[in-house]
């Protein structure tokens, strides 16, 4: 699945848009259009997960309480896996490609002789993919609570806590993925093999909870199988567990130093 785009200005926001809005907000601005000129990646990380909740829900014996996961449906597990899938589209497949398509077009190098510094891109792509990520989150939460009844997550703050750190994991992995990547090829073949892998571990195809013993043991010290674990927590009305709390502010820390120190401007 392509969802990156190439797309790049050819060059930094002009003077004068600068001067009115300042570097940041003048970057912010242009990404934001170029961003929403992108059907394709916008549907992949801000639609589909809630297209795919919506197919689940087909399938009647998704919408039956089964004993081995507590009473609780199969679809009401899946509303936090479907966000989780949004959070890793965003951050390994389609911010990896766009960020190292700046840096290969040497678009950050033309940045870094104005006033515009190339990190106010990287900020931008950020938080761009990031807000995107949050929207989807949103509308899968409204979609599972309209169309299944899915309860509204009984430990509201557990849930945004864990929701705001899978959100950084992501990002801070796609991160690392840019600046391991030399070309945008490498970084969307880079992210494929890692967005399958991470698909796993976030439970798509076989929820976490639904694993055996063993699997289940080794899924949770990836990032997307703690946060599985802790928004399934949080959606039960408990508080996440510290642990997976933990394993994603590791992760996210980890990860988000190796790619600030390995991140080349050009």
């Amino acid at each position: 699945m392509q969802t990156g785009t190439t797309t790049a200005p050819a060059t930094a926001p002009g003077p004068s848009a600068v001067r009115r809005r300042g570097p940041a907000a003048a970057v912010l601005i242009a990404e934001t259009r170029l961003f929403l000129r992108e059907p394709g990646s916008l549907f992949w990380v801000f639609a589909f997960p809630s297209v795919l909740l919506v197919i689940l829900g087909f399938v009647p014996a998704f919408k039956e309480a089964q004993d081995d996961l507590g009473g609780r449906r199969v679809i009401d597990l899946y509303v936090p896996i479907s966000i989780l899938l949004a959070m890793i589209t965003a951050g390994v497949q389609a911010m990896p490609p766009v960020l190292t398509a700046y840096r290969e077009r040497g678009i950050l190098r033309r940045m870094s002789a104005t006033p515009v510094r190339p990190s106010a891109l990287l900020a931008a792509q950020i938080l761009l993919h990031g807000a995107a990520c949050l929207g989807s989150a949103l509308l899968v939460t409204v979609v599972g609570r309209t169309a299944y009844g899915v309860p509204l997550p009984g430990q509201p703050a557990g849930y945004l806590l864990a929701l705001l750190l899978s959100a950084a994991a992501a990002l801070c992995l796609g991160a690392t993925i840019c600046a391991l990547s030399r070309t945008a090829k490498a970084a969307t073949a880079v992210g494929s093999v890692a967005y399958l892998v991470m698909m796993f571990t976030a439970g798509v195809w076989l929820p976490v909870q639904a694993m055996p013993d063993i699997l289940r043991r080794i899924v949770e010290i990836t990032p997307f199988g703690a946060a599985s674990q802790a928004l399934e927590q949080a959606a039960s009305g408990s508080w996440p567990g510290w642990i997976h709390l933990g394993v994603l502010a590791l992760w996210t820390v980890v990860t988000g130093v190796a790619a600030s120190r390995m991140f080349r401007w050009q």
